[in-house]
């Protein structure tokens, strides 16, 4: 869920426990609820992600039209990568919870042809970013659209090498009445809602 429902918290007595997965991320939030019907606990040190539903006739087309800007556009921003070019999706789940949380949404496309990878990151706000790596070599990182979706990625990373680790697991949890999410650890702060 995200936020977390209102409902669940309603539903909660205090010192009632809730836990849950947050969408898009591999936290798993456990709280107990609090007298002003919040909760507040931790980001368990384990990960657990359920997979995104894409079916049936209502459901959004997605970003299939951005996908392809992003896989053949020139960037309005081109420049080297510092970091190599991984699949965040499928073979970095704290980075990608860690992206999750700084800009929610973000869509990925990867593949790797001989030693060659492209990841892809798009946005419904039309940002988008291409990064290709062949071998060793730096890769080339094309940027569109209002927010520099590679940026991102390399702020997490840039924190991961700095600190050691992400802030996410362990950091503590203060879930107000209206479900959004308050997370804490050290100097480190964000927000789900």
């Amino acid at each position: 869920m995200r936020p977390i429902p209102a409902s669940w918290l309603a539903a909660l007595n205090p010192g009632g426990r809730l836990v849950t997965t947050i969408t898009g991320t591999s936290l798993i939030v456990s709280a107990v609820a609090t007298d002003d019907g919040g909760a507040v606990g931790q980001v368990e040190r384990d990960w657990a992600m359920f997979m995104r539903t894409r079916s049936g006739a209502d459901h959004p087309p997605g970003l299939d039209a951005l996908l392809e800007t992003a896989r053949t556009a020139e960037g309005e921003q081109v420049g080297t990568a510092r970091y190599p070019v991984i699949d965040v999706e499928e073979d970095a789940w704290e980075l990608r919870s860690m992206v999750e949380i700084l800009a929610p949404g973000i869509g990925y496309d990867f593949h790797e042809e001989g030693d060659t990878r492209t990841l892809l990151m798009v946005h419904e706000d039309g940002s988008w970013a291409r990064a290709v790596q062949t071998g060793k070599e730096p890769g080339v990182v094309h940027q569109g659209g209002p927010r520099r979706l590679w940026d991102v990625l390399d702020r997490a990373r840039d924190h991961w090498l700095e600190h050691g680790s992400l802030p996410l697991y362990g950091a503590r949890v203060r879930i107000t009445p209206d479900g959004t999410i308050h997370l804490q650890r050290g100097r480190w702060r964000a927000t789900i809602a």
